[in-house]
């Protein structure tokens, strides 16, 4: 890219500003006080690790690690570790904020927190991901704890991390389960976890198909990313919702089906490591065209900001967007969505499944007793309807959208427990 084409291009609205924005809306509508207000957008601690790495071919690499802990005051903190490259202060706080929101609208006894390392996974061997795995958990672990602060896979994160993360921290500990989530469940994972955020992704579009007259069963839906939330959630809306999955994307592009996609091959064909455009049950398409696919759900299940003013939000052709991705909407995005009545379903009512189950697992790490499939999948269920009705009152009696009433409803529950610990 040429220095004038750079110049062209407008900065990406960062994750901490999306969140400033869409917070200041709910805070309006809720009356906030200036003094909480200031309470609620700061975030209680932040931690800047640097992280010298040995190669395998014996040079030293150094590595940034951040981990923020927004807010505690209806638990410890809570929040999930991604490795990505453009990981930074500003993403990890932007994220950590969401997380305080995301367990006060569950009504979960979490506060929010996040973490984060600026790197592309796929550059390292497994023994250099260990590495940088347990170099991070040595110099974060003064602030870590089951009482404290308990992370979890995020982006290009997995259980193998997180075993790694409870190896480490136990080693100096003694055996702590608690401390992580997201763990295998031979070292005391819950059942369903992995599946848990797009299983609460499906839970919420039932709910809402079933409101507002857009039936699930035989409706299109177009899933941008892959990954663990993508991948689960277009099986489960093949296999129970009866919905037509007709188009996935991964980081190399998609790949489209009208008639609906053979999800079941496609998982097998990805198993091998094997590029999604490159399935033969359909025809490639580029990551940009996917945004114009005509589909009545629409859902980013990747990064955060890939609806924008500048790129697509006023081409999607959808009738709803459901944000399984963290922060996929910008705030601009999402008053043009707005305009053009496309309903938005938002980010930490729709991908609260994992935290949701993740407090399933830490109770039963503290318990030391393990629920059955069943049981998480009815918990969860429960857990993330309840939350969707009440947004869904508050937004029809304050005739607002969604995501401000997801906010209201969070920042009362959290403001409500400052002010009775004495702030």
């Amino acid at each position: 890219m040429s220095p004038g084409t750079a110049a062209a291009v407008a900065p990406a609205m960062s994750g901490k500003n999306i969140v400033q924005s869409q917070f200041d809306r709910a805070a309006n509508l809720v009356n906030l006080e200036s003094y909480m207000r200031r309470i609620l957008l700061t975030p209680f601690r932040e931690m800047t690790v640097e992280l010298p790495i040995r190669m395998d071919d014996g040079r030293i690499e150094v590595f940034t690690g951040y981990r923020i802990q927004h807010n505690g005051a209806r638990g410890p903190c809570k929040g999930g570790i991604r490795y990505h490259p453009h990981a930074d202060r500003d993403e990890v706080l932007g994220l950590a904020t969401i997380m305080t929101w995301k367990t006060a609208l569950m009504d979960i006894p979490f506060g929010g927190a996040k973490g984060g390392v600026a790197v592309d996974p796929r550059k390292l061997s497994v023994l250099e991901l260990e590495r940088l795995t347990r170099r991070f958990t040595q110099r974060i672990a003064i602030i870590l704890g089951p009482y404290r602060d308990i992370p979890a896979p995020d982006v290009n994160t997995n259980a193998q991390v997180m075993a790694w993360i409870l190896d480490e921290y136990s080693n100096r500990q003694g055996y702590t389960p608690a401390v992580v989530t997201g763990k295998p469940i031979s070292l005391g994972g819950s059942l369903g976890r992995e599946e848990a955020t797009g299983r609460g992704v499906m839970y919420v579009m039932e709910e809402y198909a079933r409101d507002f007259g857009i039936p699930l069963k035989g409706a299109r839906v177009v899933i941008q990313g892959f990954g663990n939330v993508g991948a689960h959630l277009a099986r489960l809306l093949d296999t129970e919702s009866g919905a037509k999955v007709i188009c996935v994307s991964d980081v190399d592009g998609g790949v489209v089906n009208e008639k609906g996609l053979d999800i079941k091959g496609l998982l097998a064909h990805v198993a091998q490591k094997k590029p999604v455009p490159e399935w033969k049950g359909g025809k490639a398409v580029s990551n940009a065209d996917l945004w114009k696919i005509p589909c009545e759900w629409l859902v980013p299940a990747a990064l955060g900001s890939v609806i924008t003013k500048e790129d697509n939000a006023t081409t999607v052709d959808c009738k709803v967007v459901v944000e399984a991705a963290n922060e996929p909407t910008t705030p601009t995005a999402d008053l043009i969505l707005a305009e053009r009545k496309i309903a938005v379903i938002p980010d930490f009512l729709a991908n609260a499944g994992g935290v949701t189950v993740s407090y399933y697992e830490w109770a039963q790490n503290l318990q030391q007793y393990r629920w059955t499939h069943e049981q998480v999948n009815r918990e969860l269920k429960a857990t993330i309807t309840k939350a969707y009705a009440a947004v869904r009152d508050l937004a029809k009696s304050k005739d607002t959208t969604f995501r401000t009433a997801a906010y209201a409803i969070a920042i009362q529950r959290v403001a409500e427990a400052e002010r009775l610990r004495g702030n």
